[in-house]
This record gives C-alpha cells, sequence and structure tokens, in this order.
C-alpha cells in the first residue's frame, strides 16, 4: 500500500489559499494530506483589500477561505504558530511553538515583509507599519491620541495608508523618496495629475526627498527630519516603503536565494531542493524578477499545483503587471509597458489638468499597443489591457479621447479576440468567460472576477444572457424591478434585500457603489424614515453623508428652502446673518434660492440651528430630490399674468419637497406664455393659461438642453396636482438609477403617447396606487436637518476630526474676493501636464 504523502504549506495568505483552492480542483486533497502552518491569528484574507477595514469590512469580511473549504477537503489549518525551523535532510518543520511536522513536499509561502529605512528614532512608540490587520487595528488604536500622521512611501499601499489615517482625523503627510508618487505603476505626467488630484483632498504630499530621522521625546514620536532638511511635527509615522522577500528560512537552511533576496526557484517553482518548493512574494523566479502582485502569486500557485497532481505544465514564464485600483477616489490603472522602454516605441497622450485627467497608451512604429497609464480616468482599462499586444480596431488616439469628444462609443468587450487575457489575477480568457452564462457560474467556474476585481465590469458585457444584464454585478433586476420587489416586499433593508434577491455570488455581500445608493433611493422614496440611521447611512451618496453639498476645497455649502423664491424680510436677515457670522460666501441661485459657501464640516449644525430656528427647512440641494420650483411673480404683481404663478410654486415644492428619486428634480411655474420662470426647461413644468394651467414635462438644462413635452392643458388646481402626482411616482417607479426625466421619456416605450395614456387615462390601472404612493410621501414628510439637531447621537458625525472634534480642519482655505471668501486656488494648484 503507498503511503499517503504529506504537503506542507508555510504560511496561508491569498497565494497559500489559492494553492489550496489549486489542489482541491486537481483532486490532490483527495489523495495527500494536507498541512497548514500560518503566523497570523487568522485565516487567509484579502491583503489587496485590506485598507476597506477602515470603511466598515470586519476583519471576517475580509477573509478568502470559503465556509467550510478547509473541513470540506480534509485540510489541517493551525494559525498564529509560525514556522521557525527546517530541516531539509530529516524533511521536517517546527513551530514556533515546538510542533514538529514532517513532509514529503514543502511548499513556502512566506510573503514579505514590510521594509522600514535604518533610521534613527524607527522603533519609537508611534511607529508602525501597513501590512496586516493586527498593524491595523493597532494604527487605529493609537490613531485615537494622535492629531497628525506622516506615511513613509509614496506607492501604492503607502497612498493606501495615507488615506487610512486622514479617514481616522489626522491631517496627513506622506514622504516619497522618488520624484513622483507610485512610481512603479506611473510615468511623470501619471504621477503629476495622480499628485494634483490626492492634493485637493487635503493631503501634503513631500516628493524627491527621504526621511533622515524620526524625532522622538520620552519615547514616543513628535516629530520627522527629512533629507532637504525640513521638519514635520507628527505624532505617529507609518512605514510604507516597500517590501523585502520572507526568505530567512530559506537561507538558515540553505536552499539558494537571489543576491538581492527571493527564493531562487526554477520554471514550476522548485527550489534548489526538489522537494521545497516556494510561491508568491518570497519566491525570485527564473526571469530573475521578484513579483509582488496577488496575479503573479495566483499563476506560481497554478504551477506547483499542477506538478504535485502530475500534470504536464508549461510552469511559471513571468505575469502580467497591470494593476488598476482606486485611491483616495482617484481612478490609477497602468498595463504592459506603460512607461514606453520598447525600442522605437511612440506615447499618444490625453491630459486634461483641469479635471485631473491623465492617460498616455504606449504603441509601436506600426500602431500596436504596447501599455498604458490611466490616472483619473480608468474606465477603457478593462478593454485596453486584454488588447495589448494587438492593433487596436481604431486608431489608438481615439482611445484616450473621453466620450463625445472622437472616442468611439460603440467599442466595447465584442472587440477582443477569443484569447484576449479578461481577468490577469486568474488568466482567464475572453472565451473562456464566453462558456458560462451568469457572473456566479464565471466566479465559480474561472474564478475570474474573484482576485481585485478589475474584470467585473467587463465580464458582464461579455456574459450572453441577460444575467449579464440588471442593476449591476450584484443584482439581476433593473432599478425599477428592484423598486416593484421592495414595495411589495415592504422591505426596510438593503442587506435583506441582497441576500434575499442578489446574485448568488453577491449573496451575504455588501454591495457596491452602484445598487448601493441606488437601493437607498428605493427606500427613501418608499418612506424608509430618516436616510442616515443605521443601515441606511453607509447607502448614501457623498453628499447625503452630511446633509450638504462638499465644494472643490473640502468646505461645504448650505441651501435652505426657500419655496417659490418667496421669502420675507425677517428671513433674509436671518440668511444674512449667518452667512456674516460664519464668514460664508452667499450666491443668489438659478433656482431662486441663496446659497452659502465654505462651512467646514463641523460649523454645519451650529448653522442650521440658526436656520431651522428662524422657520427654514433643509433645501435638499445635497440629495436625488426635488431641488426647487421657480416662478415669476405672476398675476399677483405682473400685468400680463393670468394665474398666481407664486402661490403654485410654493404649493407643489412644498409637497414634493424631500421626494427621493432616481435623479434630482427641477421644476417650474410661470404665470403666462412669455415664460419667465423658465418652465419648459424643467422636469416637470407648468405654464398659466387663462382656463388653468398646462403641464409640460421631460425638459432639462445643462450639458443636453430639452424642452419639456405638454402633457396635458388647461387643468385647474386640482387636475394639476393630480397629474403630477401620477407623473413623478410612475418616473420614480420605472426610471432607471440616475435617469433623469427627460432621458426616461425619450427611453420609454411608446413615448409621450404612452405617459399620457397612464399618467391622463390611467390606461394601466395605476392612478389610484401612484397618488397613494404620494400622499404617503406628503404624510411621512419630516425635515431632515430638524430631526438630525434633536439628535445627539445623529450630530456626532459633524466633526473635521474623529479624535479631535473640536479641531477645524486645516485644508479647507479661502482668499478674499469681491468682499467675500473664494477657495484658495493657490493651495489647490492645477498645473499643467509634462509628457513626453
Amino acid at each position: 500500500m503507498t503511503p499517503t504523502p504529506t504537503i506542507v504549506l508555510v504560511g496561508h495568505g491569498m497565494v497559500g489559499q489559492r494553492f489550496l483552492e489549486a489542489l482541491a480542483e486537481r483532486g490532490v486533497t483527495g489523495r495527500a494530506r494536507i498541512v497548514v502552518l500560518g503566523e497570523e491569528p487568522r485565516p487567509a484574507y484579502d491583503r489587496v483589500q485590506l485598507t476597506s477595514y477602515f470603511s466598515g469590512r470586519t476583519p471576517e469580511e475580509l477573509s478568502v477561505v470559503e465556509d467550510g473549504f478547509l473541513e470540506r477537503h480534509g485540510i489541517e489549518l493551525r494559525t498564529g504558530d509560525p514556522v521557525v525551523a527546517v530541516d531539509r535532510a530529516a524533511r521536517t518543520v517546527v513551530t514556533g511553538s515546538g510542533r514538529s511536522v514532517a513532509y514529503d513536499h514543502l511548499v513556502l509561502a512566506t510573503g514579505s515583509y514590510p521594509f522600514v529605512p535604518p533610521v534613527p528614532g524607527r522603533d519609537a512608540a508611534g511607529c508602525f507599519v501597513y501590512r496586516t490587520i493586527e498593524d491595523l487595528l493597532a494604527i487605529e488604536e493609537y490613531a485615537k491620541g494622535a492629531k497628525t500622521g506622516a506615511v513613509v512611501g509614496g506607492g501604492l499601499l503607502g497612498l493606501e495608508a495615507a488615506g487610512a489615517l486622514k479617514g481616522l482625523g489626522l491631517a496627513t503627510h506622506v514622504v516619497e523618496f522618488a520624484p513622483r508618487l507610485m512610481p512603479v505603476q506611473v510615468d511623470e505626467g501619471g504621477g503629476a495629475a495622480l499628485l494634483r488630484t490626492i492634493e485637493r483632498t487635503g493631503l501634503t504630499v513631500h516628493t524627491g526627498t527621504g526621511t533622515r530621522e524620526v524625532v522622538a521625546d520620552g519615547g514616543a514620536v513628535t516629530g520627522m527630519r527629512l533629507s532637504d532638511g525640513s521638519e514635520l511635527a507628527v505624532d505617529m509615522v507609518v512605514f510604507s516603503a516597500g517590501v523585502r522577500p520572507r526568505d530567512q528560512l530559506a537561507r538558515e537552511c540553505g536552499l539558494a536565494v537571489g543576491e538581492r533576496g527571493g527564493i531562487a526557484v526554477d520554471a514550476h517553482c522548485r527550489t534548489s531542493d526538489p522537494a521545497v518548493f516556494a510561491i508568491g512574494e518570497c519566491a525570485l523566479a527564473a526571469d530573475g524578477r521578484v513579483y509582488g502582485l496577488v496575479a503573479p502569486g495566483y499563476e506560481m500557485a497554478r504551477t506547483v499545483a499542477a506538478v504535485l497532481a502530475g500534470e504536464a505544465d508549461g510552469g511559471f514564464t513571468g505575469a502580467d503587471l497591470s494593476t488598476k485600483l482606486k485611491l483616495l477616489g482617484v481612478d490609477v490603472a497602468s498595463f504592459g509597458d506603460a512607461h514606453g522602454t520598447a525600442e522605437g516605441c511612440l506615447d499618444v497622450v490625453y491630459a486634461d489638468s483641469r479635471a485631473g485627467v491623465y492617460k498616455k497608451l504606449v504603441v509601436d512604429a506600426e500602431g500596436r499597443l504596447l501599455g498604458g497609464v490611466l490616472v483619473g480616468d480608468a474606465e477603457a482599462y478593462g478593454l485596453l489591457r486584454p488588447m495589448t499586444g494587438s492593433r487596436p480596431p481604431v486608431p489608438p488616439e481615439r482611445l484616450v479621447l473621453p466620450a463625445g469628444a472622437g472616442a468611439p462609443a460603440a467599442l466595447g468587450p465584442a472587440a477582443l479576440p477569443d484569447d484576449a487575457v479578461v481577468c490577469s489575477c486568474h488568466n482567464v480568457t475572453k472565451h473562456a468567460i464566453g462558456q458560462c452564462s451568469t457572473l456566479a457560474e464565471v466566479k465559480r467556474c474561472t474564478k475570474a472576477g474573484t482576485g481585485c476585481g478589475g474584470c467585473v465590469k467587463v465580464i458582464e458585457q461579455l456574459l450572453p444572457s441577460p444575467a449579464g444584464q440588471g442593476l449591476c454585478g450584484c443584482f439581476p433586476y433593473t432599478r425599477s424591478e428592484l423598486y416593484e420587489i421592495a414595495r411589495t416586499l415592504r422591505a426596510t433593508s438593503f442587506a435583506a434585500l441582497l441576500d434575499s434577491h442578489g446574485r448568488e455570488a453577491a449573496k451575504g455581500g455588501e454591495g457596491c457603489e452602484v445598487c448601493k445608493p441606488a437601493v437607498g433611493s428605493i427606500l427613501a422614496s418608499l418612506g424608509n424614515g430618516y436616510i442616515l440611521d443605521g443601515e441606511q447611512a453607509a447607502l448614501q451618496d457623498t453628499n447625503d453623508h452630511h446633509l450638504a453639498n462638499l465644494q472643490r476645497n473640502g468646505s461645504y455649502s448650505v441651501v435652505p428652502r426657500v419655496p417659490g423664491g418667496e421669502i420675507t424680510p425677517e428671513k433674509l436677515i436671518v440668511i444674512g446673518e449667518v452667512a456674516r457670522d460664519f464668514g460664508l460666501y452667499t450666491k443668489i441661485t438659478g433656482g431662486q434660492r441663496i446659497d452659502l459657501f465654505g462651512a467646514r464640516v463641523d460649523q454645519l449644525p451650529s448653522i442650521w440651528t440658526r436656520l431651522v430656528d428662524a422657520g427654514f427647512e433643509s433645501g435638499h440641494a445635497y440629495g436625488k430630490a426635488l431641488r426647487t420650483v421657480k416662478s415669476c411673480v405672476g398675476q399677483t404683481w405682473c400685468r400680463y399674468g393670468v394665474q398666481d404663478s407664486v402661490r403654485m410654486a410654493i404649493r407643489l415644492e412644498l409637497r414634493y419637497r424631500g421626494l427621493r428619486a432616481p435623479h434630482k428634480l427641477k421644476s417650474a411655474v410661470s404665470g403666462c406664455a412669455r415664460e419667465c420662470a423658465e418652465a419648459r426647461s424643467k422636469d416637470f413644468g407648468v405654464i398659466a393659461t387663462a382656463a388653468g394651467w398646462n403641464l409640460y414635462v421631460g425638459g432639462n438644462g445643462g450639458a443636453s438642453p430639452r424642452h419639456a413635452d405638454l402633457l396635458a392643458q388647461d387643468l385647474s388646481d386640482a387636475e394639476l396636482v393630480r397629474l403630477i402626482d401620477r407623473f413623478l411616482m410612475f418616473y420614480i417607479r420605472t426610471a432607471d438609477r440616475l435617469e433623469r426625466t427627460s432621458v426616461w421619456l425619450e427611453r420609454l416605450e411608446g413615448g409621450l403617447d404612452h405617459l399620457r395614456e397612464v399618467v391622463v387615462d390611467d390606461s394601466l390601472g395605476l392612478a389610484a396606487e401612484l397618488e397613494s404612493l404620494m400622499a404617503a410621501h406628503v404624510a411621512g414628510y419630516r425635515d431632515e436637518w430638524a430631526e438630525t439637531l434633536d439628535d445627539p447621537e445623529r450630530l456626532r458625525r459633524f466633526v473635521s476630526f474623529v479624535n479631535a472634534p473640536e479641531t477645524p480642519d486645516p485644508t479647507v482655505r479661502f482668499v478674499p474676493e469681491r468682499d467675500q471668501i473664494k477657495p484658495d486656488l493657490a493651495f489647490l494648484t492645477l498645473e499643467g501636464v509634462t509628457s513626453r
């Protein structure tokens, strides 16, 4: 009887777990004993998404180990017990607890360790590295007593660490020795665009300088001295200056290592000992490189699993180093020969300094795509990366242009060849994805989409079945279908809706940036109470989080409701006094309201206390909701007016205030055909006639102006309100996410005629139901700011820094202009982009 071989895996990170999955896929777990020895106190977790811990994901939610996987395959896992010695002669490993485990095959997946520059003071209290969940827990705890932090390293992980410190309420510096941020991934132009955008978030960046010393007082960090002679006053320092292969075990047991580190392996990831393999960041591949990304590690894991399964395998011959990520809200991507190192290559560059967008494609003399850098707009990454090495179906210069400026709008995943690798993390081609019918099946059968996630959008577009449609990768239903489901079930929870009606792969998850605000809007439109209570807070868009409009310099604007544009002198005086006392910029808007700009987040409650006391309500300028109903002075004052437009505008605005919708809503009422209120440029507009009111719908201004269409004419007051009730609720019920009424009306099958049949003639028998839904909204309306001010717990979110609630944000700066203030544009410098 052949004895059962033992495979020992040292290290249980993402690459180690992928190795175990590859063994299971090949049936090796059924004929070998698998022992896993991990140093960390928890099973493998998603280190790529590590920073999401600070946005609410728990360590358990970061796990990459499917429930029951280890037990199902008989895999023995021991955490918190690192291997400290390898005896190659005896083929045993010894752990820190003294446990000895024999092996037939040993796989080292020990990863890497953070490099900490050998500078004085680096061991002081307040110095951290950014590598594990335990590191994050320690940083989070120490930050409670800190005000200013610095991150040493401006690479991918360094910028994530800087974002984490800023999110913890610290004023944050980034110190990068190279002349630009992310020097490995982006070129000079991309680095410049990234720098401008990141500085606008409030981070202070120091490039081209290193850390000379960490200054400590009483054993704790008090500052830093940089190599350019400058000094920073900081309370804590996070080192994220790169990583080094963890090859100590290999060195100590006599395995060959590279001159600059890394366990030397051949094409099949074997070390100098045939019984020992090395995979991931600890391995020095046969091509002389140490790969620091997860995709090459996964490929190495697959290679070793194939060898142990006795399969013929071409081995590990290198990997795609393309990356796509979002750092501090900025999309960054690079692929192929991003730095243009090939002889005779040419650059195609598009740069918009004002918008913070930089795109560069590297092509050869024949037009083949070699690589590229995308900063600020990485939408095309999913298509461009698989095209690397081939001639694009359109001229390369068109691929970097924004939509509407010559970009090929019709170019999609269909343009990719069948052998194009769509998922670089798991080396999955377009052809392989085409054999599946749902996103869940793609993930289950190919693993595509389960790595960095950058390919999911392209995968969904490649799916041959309707499962590729729907609101997003989490829900197979459109927004209108989800509205009906939520209404029918009387749903009040996003999580419950996702678990009951989400795609299988998304159930139990957190949703995405598409479905969370969309479902949040649906629940709000169905009367789900205060939008920032409980789970709902995590669903809202940026502005809704603070019930105010975020401005370019990090300050907020305040917009009290002024129904119909009518306001008393007393209320005008209150607005003026608030603006004066808080030093705000005042502007009369196109919607006949007064906007107060320049408020810090910590000032918002004090400002609104005075406004609410004076009788003002939230103007909902921050939400996808009714904004304003404009009016002319109408019959009361104007000699041409034929109806009281002010009275009607006030009535409509007070009726529909706070109504959440797929997109913002604007309206106007004109007192005669001269149309001074510009009602036909609004989502719903009303124009007075001698016999009553004409109702127009589906208009909007903006980049794509559209005149509203006449829905009904010569209506009484009651008829007008009833038809608007039906129109708005039918729109909310059937429109897509972020779809204006103008686009919705043009998309609606049957167009205006069908809308008239539904809303005016009640052809679908929905009128009573639509009116009932609107009546429920009107009856349930509560002013959000009044409710906020009445609850001390709700007020806790309105601070610039969680750890120092009394400290104003020092990055919000202003300069005088025309007797008022404006953002300090020198502080928000937007310089030109330099490219070769």
